[in-house]
């Protein structure tokens, strides 16, 4: 990396370049971190950790409108890449690879995508139809475009906040035989329990207050103070809160099973008008 911060490409072609030469110079594995971007320190922990476990760190930056539903955040995502930047030459990030639509989908939306299934269609797939599709059609492309060849460890880290994204992932990088490990990365939280989250910045200060019930919901329901049910009503009670689900699933299928130990609690509600999740095992 430069003094200057991490090098950015925009195109395909720049980027594969970058990683095939910089292999090439002695560079033994790669790390790769997907984001949209509206990076916070929950993202500086997962670049932390691609920074610290590889010779090569490239972190994507690119607002994937196949994530996006009619109705949603797209047109008003945060895009502030100058900020993203300056977080990222902070960690000791390389490359940051940040596309155009254009570079990422030059024919429009893709005739040929990832679907995600059973696994894909519940909970926030229930809500947001499509979502995941579009999320594992683009790390599909990030994964065939950045993977150097064989012999060379591939790593990719996603946080566990978007638990059901990540086993997806997981899923994704096995059935189509991608050479890349999938490395899982803890929730970051605010100092009152609040996960982080890019959506945050739309919170007021009251709403952030009314926020933490998620947190200290998933803690009563993990240490038995409350049903499901109940964990469902002391959400819902909550000012500005309106819930979506809280369900407990089993980790590893995201089956709906009932509250024991090591099931994963996972939550989803509106907070005034931005859609907030968080989960945390039983």
């Amino acid at each position: 990396m430069s003094s200057t911060g991490p090098l950015v490409c925009t195109s395909i072609a720049q980027v594969r370049e970058q990683i095939e030469s910089r292999v090439a110079r002695g560079a033994r594995s790669v790390g790769l971190l997907p984001t949209m971007g509206a990076l916070h320190h929950g993202h500086v922990q997962l670049a932390r950790r691609a920074r610290d476990e590889n010779d090569l760190a490239v972190v994507s930056v690119f607002v994937n409108p196949l994530q996006f539903g009619p109705g949603e955040d797209f047109e008003s995502y945060p895009r502030q890449l100058e900020q993203d930047l300056a977080l990222l030459a902070e960690v000791g990030v390389d490359l940051v690879f940040a596309p155009d639509v254009q570079e990422m989908y030059p024919d429009g939306v893709p005739v040929v995508s990832v679907t995600s299934g059973a696994a894909g269609g519940v909970l926030e797939g229930a809500t947001r139809p499509g979502h995941f599709d579009g999320a594992l059609t683009v790390v599909n492309k990030l994964f065939t475009i950045m993977a150097p060849g064989p012999g060379t460890p591939f790593r990719a880290y996603f946080g566990e906040k978007d638990a059901q994204q990540l086993l997806l992932m997981q899923r994704m990088a096995r059935d189509f035989d991608h050479r890349v490990e999938i490395r899982p990365v803890p929730i970051v939280r605010s100092e009152r329990g609040l996960a982080l989250s890019s959506r945050n910045q739309y919170l007021s200060e009251e709403q952030a207050e009314h926020a933490l019930v998620l947190h200290s919901t998933l803690r009563a329901l993990a240490a038995g103070e409350l049903t499901l049910e109940q964990a469902r009503q002391r959400v819902d009670a909550e000012p500005e809160v309106s819930l979506d689900y809280l369900e407990t699933v089993d980790p590893r299928t995201l089956e709906f099973v009932a509250p024991e130990p090591g099931v994963l609690a996972l939550v989803a509600a509106w907070v005034g008008p931005t859609r907030l999740i968080d989960n945390m095992r039983i």
